[in-house]
């Protein structure tokens, strides 16, 4: 778990019912008779494609007025995510200027801002449901602290004109009964760890899909033996906070007893494996299984 003790507010994340918008159907006209006993039907018209998905939202909003998604956020606004085992369009998504807008509900008026820079990261996010106008998007923060509400990994909508969206390389599984990790590329699967360390009876590691949402060395965590952390956006299903800080994030790192649930929630590797996993971009999509 991340003991850092200084940081900042979040992020939406959360999933959020998608409209979609069908063109209707036009019935057939009535038969026409030709100077013959035949009749014939006029064929059904077939009707044109409509744009599916939420429509555009060109308001101008202030940021300054809005608070920040960040990993010590907590928004009670952002909606937690309702399909922690969906899939990802293999994208990612940064915001455009100093910040973007994010919404909960596409139609309704943004709860929280995703800043183009932040000292601990979490600013590209991965993208889990693309349309012309909108992207919904994994985030850091909570909407809840486990003791007054629910933790889990939250969402939110960012319009397509607020961001810069770019391909994602590869993903990474986790599955915890297993005890396997897994980079994949293009589809496919390359195992880079067949035991690690996963979280104690009492404080879990928190299951679900999430992200890279920043890698760092902290060579004052004499357990890491100078190997980095690759933080989650995922935090403690039942810490408020770890080791003095407002904060109870998930990460990969090292440690010498890394077999079995023995830690805090945190996931621990071995050498090699930490190192392919701080190789990976930040807004890396990662999802663990039980």
């Amino acid at each position: 778990m991340w003991i850092t003790a200084a940081l900042v507010a979040v992020i939406g994340v959360g999933a959020v019912t998608v409209w979609m918008l069908r063109p209707g159907e036009s019935a057939a006209s009535a038969p026409v008779i030709s100077p013959t006993p035949t009749a014939t039907a006029t064929p059904t018209p077939t009707p044109s494609p409509t744009a599916t998905g939420y429509p555009a939202n060109e308001s101008a909003y202030d940021l300054g007025t809005l608070p920040q998604v960040n990993v010590f956020a907590v928004i009670p606004a952002l909606p937690v995510d309702t399909d922690p085992y969906g899939a990802f369009t293999g994208e990612d998504a940064t915001a455009r200027a100093a910040g973007a807008p994010v919404f909960a509900d596409p139609l309704g008026q943004p709860v929280a801002y995703l800043p183009a820079d932040y000292t601990y990261g979490g600013t590209t996010v991965p993208i889990i449901e693309r349309q012309a106008n909108w992207v919904h998007v994994l985030l850091a923060g909570r909407q809840a602290v486990p003791s007054q509400g629910d933790p889990a990994q939250i969402t939110g909508w960012l319009r397509a004109q607020d961001v810069v969206v770019a391909p994602l390389d590869a993903s990474v599984e986790v599955n915890i009964s297993a005890r396997t990790i897994d980079i994949v590329r293009a589809g496919i699967p390359q195992r880079i760890a067949t035991d690690f360390g996963w979280g104690a009876d009492a404080t879990p590691t928190p299951h679900g899909r999430a992200f890279i949402m920043t890698t760092r060395v902290e060579q004052s965590f004499l357990y890491t033996r100078g190997y980095p952390l690759v933080y989650l956006s995922t935090q403690s299903p039942t810490m408020d906070g770890f080791a003095g800080a407002d904060v109870a994030v998930t990460a990969f790192h090292y440690h010498d007893e890394r077999s079995g649930n023995v830690s805090n929630g945190c996931l621990r590797v071995d050498p090699d494996t930490i190192t392919q996993l701080a190789a990976l971009p930040l807004g890396t999509p990662v999802t663990i299984h039980p």
